[in-house]
C-alpha cells in the first residue's frame, strides 16, 4: 500500500486525483499505475485499469490468477468489474469512497453469488494516509479555484469598469496593473494599484492620490524612488483610475474609503512606509498611521489638509466645492491643463482616461461633499484623533512640499497643517506648482530620497 501511495502522490503532482495502485504476485510487485484520465483524455484511465493493463502485459495474459491488487481508494463500479473479469485473487484498498465506492460503500459488486468468480476484498489498509492524500489534494484544488476566481475579479452588478483600451499608450505610464478584490471592505470590487521596484526594498513609498486624479499623478516621482532602490505602491481609490467605479454617488463615504486603505496596507503587509499624500490622499491617508505606527517611517505631504470639521474650510475649497456642485461633469483634462500649462494635451487627456462617460464619475461627484463641514460629519472625529497623533505621537521624519499656485489647498492651509505635524521642518516651496504638486514631482522626489535616507 505504501508503494500505491507513492503512485497516488505522483498522480496528485501531475494534477490528477491522487489514486495509485500496484499488482502483486508471489509477494513481488509486477506492475504499478496511477490515475491519468486528465492527461490521457481517457475516462477509463483510473489507476486500477492502468495497473491491470500493465500487469496483463507483464504476464502475457488477461487473466491475473493468483494476483493481488492494492489501491489507495475503494474502486468504482467500472474498476471493480474489470478486477472481476481479470480473476484477481484479492483486492486491498485504503480509503473508502462514499460517493462511488463499489466494494461496499455504495454497492458491493464483489459480494454477488451469481458471479462465477469470487474476489476477496479487504478495506481500510493505511486508510488514514490514503484519505489524507485525497483531502490535501482537494483542499489545494479548492484554494486554487478560489484564487483563480478572485484573480478574475468579476465585476459587480452595481459597478462599472473602465475598459483596458482606455489606458493604452498613456504618456509616461508604462507599469503593469495589479489588482485586489478580496479585502472585506471591497466586497468584491476590484481595486487597482501599481507595485514598482523590489518587494524586498528597505523603504516603500505609499503614494495616495486625490480627486479627480489617479495613480497617473505619480508618474514622474515613481522612477526617482525606484532608481534609488525603493519600492513604490500607488493604489487607485475606488471610483478612480483603473479601480472599479460604483454606479451610485452614495456608495462613497470617508470611513469606507479609509477602511479600504487600512485593509490594503495590511493585505500587502507594507512596512517601512514613507506615506506620500496630496489632496484626498492626505484627508484619508493622514488618518492611517495612528492605527499601525510601526508600519510608517516617514511622511511626504503636499497640498492637503485634515478633515476635522472644527475649523472653517478655506475659501478656495468652498469655491471648488460649489463649482463641482454646479458642474458635476466638469472637464478633467481642461482642469489639468489650466493648472499645469507645461503638460501636453496627451498628458491632460490621460487624466480623463478612467472616465469615458458620466456613469463612471460617481466618485468625482461625491468626494467634494465628503469633506467634513461640522464636528459630527463622517470622518471628522477620526481626523481629529489623527491630528492629535501627528501633534504628539508621530516619531517618523516629515517633508512638506507646497505648490504655491494652488487656490484650494495652498500656502495658508499647508502652513496651518504644518503646525500639527510634530518635527516638520520648513517646507519646500514650489513657486510655479499648483494644486497637483506631483506634476513637478521629480524634483520633490529627489529631495525626498535624500531626506528620508538621512
Amino acid at each position: 500500500m505504501q508503494w500505491a501511495l507513492a503512485q497516488a502522490r505522483e498522480a496528485g503532482s501531475a494534477g490528477e486525483v491522487p489514486v495509485g495502485a500496484v499488482v502483486v504476485r508471489d509477494g513481488k510487485v509486477i506492475a504499478s499505475g496511477r490515475n491519468a484520465p486528465v492527461a490521457a483524455h481517457d475516462p477509463t484511465a483510473h489507476a486500477e485499469i492502468v495497473v491491470l493493463r500493465a500487469a496483463a502485459q507483464v504476464l502475457g495474459n488477461y487473466r491475473l490468477d493468483g494476483c493481488v491488487l492494492y489501491v489507495t481508494l475503494e474502486p468504482c463500479a467500472m474498476c471493480s468489474g474489470a478486477m472481476l473479469h481479470a480473476r484477481l485473487a484479492r483486492v486491498v484498498f485504503g480509503a473508502t469512497d462514499p460517493k462511488t465506492g463499489a466494494a461496499g460503500s455504495v454497492v458491493n459488486l464483489f459480494d454477488q453469488p451469481q458471479l462465477n468468480h469470487q474476489t476477496q476484498v479487504t478495506g481500510g489498509v493505511l486508510a488514514q494516509e490514503c484519505s489524507a492524500t485525497l483531502q490535501e489534494f482537494f483542499q489545494a484544488k479548492r484554494l486554487r479555484q478560489q484564487q483563480e476566481k478572485r484573480a478574475q475579479h468579476l465585476l459587480r452588478d452595481d459597478a462599472l469598469r473602465t475598459p483596458d483600451s482606455c489606458f493604452v499608450d498613456l504618456p509616461g505610464y508604462p507599469w503593469e496593473p495589479h489588482y485586489v478584490s478580496n479585502l472585506p471592505a471591497l466586497a468584491g470590487l476590484r481595486m487597482h494599484y501599481l507595485d514598482v521596484g523590489p518587494s524586498s526594498a528597505s523603504t516603500t513609498y505609499l503614494c495616495l492620490h486625490g480627486n479627480p486624479a489617479w495613480s497617473y499623478l505619480y508618474r514622474s516621482m515613481i522612477p526617482v524612488f525606484v532608481a534609488d532602490g525603493h519600492r513604490v505602491v500607488a493604489p487607485d481609490l475606488i471610483g478612480f483610475g483603473r479601480s472599479d467605479k460604483p454606479k451610485k454617488d452614495s456608495t462613497h463615504g470617508f470611513l469606507w474609503h479609509r477602511q479600504v486603505l487600512l485593509e490594503f496596507v495590511e493585505a500587502l503587509d507594507l512596512r517601512s512606509i514613507v506615506l506620500v499624500v496630496q489632496d484626498w490622499g492626505g484627508l484619508l491617508g493622514l488618518t492611517l498611521p495612528m492605527e499601525r505606527p510601526d508600519r510608517y517611517a516617514g511622511l511626504l505631504v503636499m497640498n492637503t489638509t485634515l478633515s476635522t470639521g472644527d475649523a472653517p474650510l478655506s475659501p478656495g475649497f468652498v469655491a471648488w466645492s460649489q463649482m463641482c456642485a454646479k458642474n458635476p461633469e466638469f472637464d478633467i483634462a481642461r482642469l489639468m491643463a489650466r493648472g499645469n500649462p507645461h503638460l501636453s494635451a496627451a498628458e491632460c487627456a490621460a487624466y480623463m482616461a478612467p472616465f469615458p462617460d458620466g456613469g463612471h464619475r460617481a466618485a468625482t461627484r461625491a468626494f467634494p461633499s465628503m469633506v467634513a463641514q461640522h464636528p459630527d460629519a463622517p470622518g471628522a472625529a477620526v481626523s481629529r484623533q489623527a491630528r492629535e497623533f501627528w501633534q504628539t505621537s508621530w516619531k517618523g521624519r516629515t517633508l512638506m512640499a507646497i505648490g504655491m499656485q494652488d487656490p484650494v489647498l495652498g500656502t495658508g492651509v499647508m502652513e496651518s497643517l504644518r503646525q500639527n505635524l510634530r518635527g516638520c521642518p520648513p517646507p519646500l516651496y514650489l513657486a510655479h506648482a499648483g494644486h497637483f504638486v506631483q506634476e513637478h514631482g521629480a524634483a520633490i522626489a529627489r529631495q525626498a530620497v535624500v531626506h528620508f535616507a538621512a
